[in-house]
Formats: structure tokens, C-alpha cells, sequence
């Protein structure tokens, strides 16, 4: 072979191995997050397609990871009931283009929320729920200022509920339920109205009362049970709200309930073990119910009556001070 031909057939290699390089959409910066937060993980075989040599945009497959069409770095992150036992790597940090991360179901999932998430300023939808995720809400979330969405549910987190969440002005749903958070409810809601709608903080350890910034926000769903909250949360009805559940049980509320009135779309309304006074007003029976108890307070006086209200069981009435009627014994 001339000097000629061996030299056109070194380009030639050359171009194609170049070709098939730049051919990849995967970002290198995003493949090198991703076997970071891979190791962090411990490598499950769930994530063994997850190879250096192939390209993460197209080639790696199983729990959902998404390249952007047009910037072609990695944007989704969604994982669900996987089998993996390791930690969230700070490396997470460094996929900057995420719009969503979701880690849902994984339960061997340990350690805290690193605090590099805070470069991850495109993020819209974030939630890690059902894990044993630990530590503190992350304080860095509220330089998130895209997020409509924090869902922190089903965890093991501890302390309290960051004030600073006052600085996201999108934000529509608040998950932070089934943790171990303690302390009061920061007096910060009002600044997000009208987009927070969704507001999950029940099973923890939350003290105090509820802020009546709350008056002021279109809830749809509201989930405070099972804290040690107290006072007077007679503002969060009325007949002009637009709420359709209110899950209030098993906290210290003490309130007339004689005196509400009920927004048209409530149609789900726990409120029982707590310490509620008054008489069951006459207009609950407009309300289409598919859930209401009452149980365990210290109502009086007769239900009213009404297929919405007699097709409940004696246990969503029993144990007040004097209520009567059916579907409990009959008013002397």
C-alpha cells in the first residue's frame, strides 16, 4: 500500500470516528451528574443500561430520564418503585437544565436533600415522596424560582417549615406531609396567594395556630390532621370558598360551628377529634358528602336532615356532648 492510500484511509477513520463522537446528544457534563448520582445510589441493577460508552439520550432506558429536543441536555428525572439502596449525590446539582426530578416509591432512598439542588434553577415539579429521606426541608428551595410544584411527602424529615418558602411566587401545591416536622406554621402564606392551592401538612408534630393568612388563598385541598395545632379556624369557611376538602382531624380546634357556612364544591370535611362546640348549622345538608365526621368533639343539638347527612354511620357523630338525631338515638 503507497503512502498515499495509507494516508486516506487514516482521514477517512478519523472523520468517522469524529462523526460518530459528535454524533451523541448526550451533554458529557450531564453523563458524568448522572454516574455520579448513579454511584450515589449503589449502582442498582436498575440503572445497569446506564453505560459511559453509550449515550444517555438515547441508549439508557428504564426509570425515565428525558433530553431536551432542542438543547439536548437532560431535563426529566422520574423514578418510581425501584429497588435501590444509597443516597442522593450532590452531584445532582449539576444537571442544571432539569425542569423535573421525582424519585417516588423508592424506599432504601437515605440521607438528606443535598443543598447543590439550588443550581437547579429551571426546576419547575420536584418531589421526592415515600422514602427515608432525612434532615431538614431545604431552605435552598425558595431560590427555586420556577417551582409551581414541592411534594417532600411520606419522608422522615425533621424541624421546621422553612419561612423563606414565602419567596417562591408560583408555587400551587405544598407537600410536606407524613414527615416528623415540628414547630408552628410560618405566618408566610398570604404572600403566595392566589396560586397556592394545595396545601398537604398533615401527620406531623405542628403546634400553634393556624395562620389567618390562610383566609386569603383559593385552597382547594387542605390536609392539617393528625398535629397539635390549636385555636379558632372558622376563616377557613364560607360560603364564597372554593374549597372541596378540609381534612382538619385529630388536632386541639375549638370553634362555634353553628355559625359556618359552606362554599358549594366542599364536599369532603374531617373534623373529628377535636374540641368543636356549637350545633350542626342546617345548611350542611346542601352539600353533595363524601366524607364528613364530625365524631369526637363537643357538638349538641339535632343533625339536620337530609339524605347527606343520614347516609353517614353513627361512628361520624358519636362521642359529642349532646348531638342526636339520626342516624344516632332520637333528640328527647
Amino acid at each position: 500500500m503507497n503512502p498515499s492510500s495509507l494516508v486516506s484511509i487514516l482521514s477517512f477513520s478519523l472523520l468517522f470516528l469524529s462523526q460518530l463522537s459528535s454524533s451523541e446528544r448526550c451533554h458529557p457534563n450531564d453523563k458524568k451528574a448522572l454516574l455520579e448520582f448513579k454511584k450515589g445510589l449503589g449502582n442498582p441493577d436498575d440503572l445497569g443500561n446506564w453505560d459511559p460508552k453509550t449515550d444517555c439520550c438515547t441508549d439508557w432506558y428504564g426509570p425515565t430520564i428525558k433530553c431536551d429536543e432542542k438543547t439536548n441536555r437532560i431535563n426529566v428525572i422520574a423514578f418510581t418503585k425501584m429497588d435501590m439502596a444509597g443516597y442522593l449525590s450532590p452531584a445532582i446539582g449539576d444537571l442544571t437544565y432539569l425542569t423535573t426530578f421525582s424519585i417516588h416509591n423508592v424506599r432504601n432512598l437515605t440521607g438528606p436533600i443535598p443543598s447543590t439542588i439550588v443550581k437547579l434553577t429551571n426546576l419547575e415539579f420536584f418531589r421526592i415522596s415515600q422514602t427515608n429521606i432525612s434532615g431538614p426541608v431545604p431552605e435552598v428551595l425558595s431560590r427555586l424560582k420556577s417551582l409551581t410544584y414541592i411534594n417532600l411527602s411520606y419522608n422522615k424529615l425533621v424541624g421546621t417549615i422553612p419561612p423563606s418558602l414565602s419567596q417562591l411566587p408560583h408555587l400551587e401545591f405544598l407537600g410536606l406531609d407524613r414527615n416528623k416536622l415540628s414547630g408552628p406554621i410560618p405566618e408566610f402564606f398570604s404572600k403566595l396567594a392566589p396560586n397556592l392551592t394545595y396545601i398537604y401538612l398533615g401527620h406531623n408534630q405542628l403546634t400553634g395556630i393556624v395562620p389567618t393568612s390562610f383566609a386569603g388563598l383559593s385552597i382547594e385541598t387542605i390536609d392539617l390532621s393528625r398535629n397539635m395545632l390549636e385555636g379558632d379556624i372558622s376563616f377557613l369557611f364560607g360560603k364564597e370558598k372554593n374549597t372541596f376538602q378540609m381534612l382538619l382531624d385529630r388536632n386541639k380546634f375549638e370553634f362555634d360551628m353553628s355559625k359556618l357556612t359552606f362554599g358549594k364544591r366542599l364536599w369532603r370535611l374531617d373534623l373529628n377529634h377535636n374540641k368543636i362546640y356549637g350545633s350542626l348549622p342546617k345548611i350542611m345538608s346542601k352539600n353533595p358528602w363524601q366524607l364528613l365526621n364530625v365524631s369526637y368533639n363537643r357538638l349538641c343539638g339535632k343533625i339536620p336532615k337530609g339524605e347527606n347527612m343520614q347516609r353517614f354511620e353513627i361512628y361520624e357523630y358519636f362521642h359529642n356532648k349532646c348531638l342526636c338525631g339520626a342516624p344516632l338515638p332520637p333528640c328527647k
